[in-house]
């Protein structure tokens, strides 16, 4: 017997791969479980229960597969543990039932734009390719429909945390910055060797795409041994390297590729996007697509909602909804990938933010910062000195009325919080979409 614990997207897929693969099934949920899902459960005869868990019963299970957001820790999960039952991840149920090949990606920031991007690529290219992973799609789900040659999976540190026999045929590891570290002991090594186990595994003939001018991943790199053919991308020049950005192009020089892709028609903004660029393309080449045919999708490539995405002009002035900014590093790529003035919109549930790195740009590009959240004292204390056209709002049409009143014609809004959206919004995706809609509002009032 299969206990599986978690019944949202990913226990729920593993639930219907491990019956279809003659198992008994028990899902337990301790919370409550999505309409969604207990029809698809009772549909198939699965039991399951929800508010509870039912320590005897998921005790007895020979295997356990796990939901990524349940922590080790969690009593259920140690429970296990002192019982010697194996405790994994959807990933690693389902890697064992596919010969297909695994592209997979991680990285604190980057990884929905890249597998999205990757993803893009390979089906624009004629693959019969599937997403999967952290982007909302479950893996078992989809290695249940047996229709695929290749799948491109998001990997989050949590998934990472439950794989041991799993392998990627391609990995990539886009950065690595400080986040989830009360996951991790606080401890940075503990969450950079989470991130590396995307290359647990690998053999000579798979292949680990890499940012070397990453700190955290050199340093770790330094004092670990890496399997599979490392393959470093980076914007510097620097020994070694196989995928550089040059200008509106990426060059390529590695594993007998030898290939120039032209990015000018990508619509991909800021260096952090050069970095997801070059890691898709990597793994683009790898899979013997062509240059001719990368450069045709790459312009016809849509991202992902609620990332440096635009929804809106008024009067010359451009709204860009970047919500799932949570953390420094990202508004640093954002703010950085600006070429015109920025009425800045920050603000939310601060998450221990250091705003050090951001003051040079802020300094340098931004005109106004508009404070949204409930308490702003962080960042006034952090950017009145050097930005005086401050202001702070708890509502998002006020927050986007007065950034408008600061900006001018040529000018950028930018909705880029660095925090968690908790204090104001249910998540992120409900901010950014409050905040589109308080642009549309704004602009039919203007009409």
């Amino acid at each position: 017997m299969i206990a599986i614990l978690g019944a949202g997207e990913s226990g729920v897929g593993a639930a219907l791969l491990a019956q279809a693969k003659g198992y008994d099934v028990f899902v337990s949920d301790f919370g409550g479980i999505a309409e969604k899902y207990r029809a698809q459960l009772t549909q198939v005869g699965i039991p399951f229960e929800e508010g509870t868990h039912s320590l005897e019963r998921i005790y007895g299970a020979g295997e356990i597969i796990k939901s990524p957001g349940i922590p080790d820790k969690a009593p259920v999960i140690q429970g296990a543990l002192e019982r010697n039952i194996p405790v994994i991840s959807e990933i690693e149920f389902a890697g064992r039932y596919t010969n297909a090949k695994f592209i997979c990606i991680t990285g604190t920031n980057g990884k929905t734009t890249t597998t999205l991007l990757t993803y893009h690529l390979l089906k624009s290219a004629g693959l019969k390719v599937a997403l999967a992973g952290n982007v909302g799609e479950s893996l078992a789900g989809k290695v249940l429909e047996d229709a695929y040659d290749y799948y491109v999976v998001e990997l989050s540190s949590f998934q990472l945390d439950n794989m041991y026999q799993f392998k990627a045929d391609i990995g990539i590891l886009l950065n690595i910055t400080p986040d989830h570290l009360d996951r991790y002991g606080y401890k940075m090594e503990n969450y950079a060797a989470a991130k590396f186990r995307l290359a647990q595994n690998m053999t000579a003939a798979d292949y680990f795409l890499f940012n070397q001018n990453d700190a955290e991943i050199q340093k770790y790199m330094t004092s670990h041994e890496v399997p599979g053919t490392q393959v470093p991308f980076g914007l510097k020049a620097s020994e070694g390297l196989a995928i550089q950005y040059d200008g509106n192009a990426i060059l390529a020089s590695f594993s007998q590729i030898k290939a120039k892709v032209d990015t000018a028609n990508s619509p991909l903004i800021g260096q952090h996007n050069q970095y997801n660029t070059m890691a898709a393309v990597g793994a683009a080449l790898l899979l013997g697509i062509k240059p001719a045919q990368i450069e045709v999708a790459l312009g016809t490539f849509q991202n992902a909602d609620h990332r440096l995405q635009p929804v809106g002009e008024i009067e010359g002035v451009k709204f860009i909804n970047d919500s799932k900014a949570t953390n420094v590093e990202a508004v640093w790529y954002a703010l950085d990938g600006m070429r015109k003035p920025i009425v800045w919109v920050v603000g939310g549930t601060d998450k221990g933010n250091d705003y050090t790195p951001l003051l040079p740009l802020v300094r340098e590009k931004v005109k106004a910062i508009v404070a949204l959240g409930v308490d702003n004292s962080k960042i006034i204390a952090s950017f009145s000195q050097i930005c005086p056209k401050l202001v702070e709002t708890q509502d998002v049409n006020e927050a986007v009325k007065l950034a408008k009143d600061f900006a001018e014609a040529g000018d950028v809004v930018l909705l880029s919080p660095a925090c968690a959206s908790f204090d104001l919004f249910k998540n992120y995706e409900h901010r950014g979409r409050s905040f589109a809609e308080a642009v549309a509002a704004l602009k039919g009032s203007d009409a």
